[in-house]
Formats: structure tokens, sequence, C-alpha cells
């Protein structure tokens, strides 16, 4: 059996900078990008990632889409860089050992307190060079063509997204679609390529983040 099609057992688990940006054809929106600070993402060595059980593939092209995930874990109020290292630890294990998956299936992670860090290994160099991606096992079909970002916590209940964490979510979307150069309109939910509850509310907010993700381009 496949990463991808053991995914299903995965369910365990803004401002606006003007209307004269948000009418920017995307080439010069991705071009006025490299003006913002890219976000903190914390490398697999920071947080004290295992090595992958098996080498990981590299695809060498651009993704073209983001997908959004939530990782259904309970809604923590540890909002710290602690929580954030051990969240990141905890979503290898499972992935790792219960899944069987060579690494974390997801890119990279967005923990409750706004703390950003790689899941893949690899994805951080991969996103910095803007040229290549690291296959991944968070979404059947989309793998070899999205960047699968997990934010702590779970949404389908109707639970509040803290601000820390959506401000990191706006700033890595931002970041990741400058490097890759996609388009704000393809950033999308779990759900809309799976059957899954994944992201929960957080794909009520899609539009809302395409649109900030734009305005900051």
């Amino acid at each position: 059996m496949t990463e991808s099609t053991r995914l299903s057992r995965r369910l365990f688990l803004g401002g606006v900078a003007g209307l004269a940006a948000a009418s920017l054809p995307f080439e010069a929106a991705t071009a006025r990008a490299a003006d913002h600070r890219p976000p903190r993402i914390y490398s697999c060595r920071e947080w004290g990632a295992r090595p992958p059980a098996d080498p990981l593939t590299r695809i060498d092209a651009r993704p073209n889409k983001i997908i959004v995930h939530h990782t259904a874990y309970p809604n923590v109020q540890d909002f710290s860089l602690d929580y954030a290292f051990q969240n990141s630890r905890d979503i290898q294990n499972l992935h790792m050992d219960v899944n069987g998956w060579s690494d974390s299936g997801q890119h990279f992670t967005n923990s409750r307190g706004g703390f950003l860090t790689e899941g893949r290994t690899g994805s951080l160099n991969a996103l910095r060079s803007g040229r290549y991606m690291i296959q991944g096992a968070h979404c059947v079909g989309q793998n070899t063509q999205a960047i699968g970002i997990e934010n702590d916590g779970s949404y389908h209940l109707g639970e509040p997204v803290p601000q820390a964490q959506w401000d990191s979510l706006v700033a890595f979307c931002v970041y990741t679609c400058e490097r890759y150069r996609i388009a704000p309109t393809e950033i999308y939910g779990h759900m809309d390529f799976n059957a899954t509850q994944c992201p929960g509310g957080l794909h009520e907010r899609l539009p809302e983040l395409r649109a900030a993700v734009r305005a900051l381009l």
C-alpha cells in the first residue's frame, strides 16, 4: 500500500496593501512580493526531526498550488515554540510509525501560536530555491504538484483560528506563492480533492485567505 492510498488514516490526526496592488498582473505582483520579509520557518534539524525512513523523491518542477490542512489534534492553549516543536515531532512519529510513511506527509506545519516548521525533510531548501519540490504524502492525487501546509488544531467544530496562526498562514502563502510563482487563486483545502472534513472551518475562510495573499503580493 502506498503512502497516498493510506492518507485516509491521517484523519486521526491580514490586511490590504492597496487597491493598486490587488489589481496588478500576477507577474508584477510576484515581483513586488520580494519586498516582503520571508517568514521564519524552523528547519527539521531545529525541531529535532528523525531522518526519513526511505529516500524522498525530488520533483524537478515548481508546484502549482497550495493545499491547506488542519491536524484534527486537540485545540491546545500552549502557543509556545517548544510546543510547536513537540507537535512537529508528534506528527512525524504518527506518520512514520502508524501510517508507515517515509517522513511527515505535509511539507510544512503551522502551530496555533503561529510558528512555522518544515515538515517533510528538504522542503525548506526546495521552497527557498523556488525551482523544485519534494514529493509529499498529504493529499491523494496532488502530492507531486501541491505544497501541503498543516495547521495545528481541529476546526471542523466551529473553533476559531487563533489570530497568530492565521497571520502566519497568510505570510506563509505569500512567500510560497512568490517563490514558486503560484497564483493566489490556486490555494485550496484538502476537501477540494479528497473525501475528508479537513481543513474544517479553514475551508470557509479560503476566499479571505486568497484575497489577503493577493493584496500583500
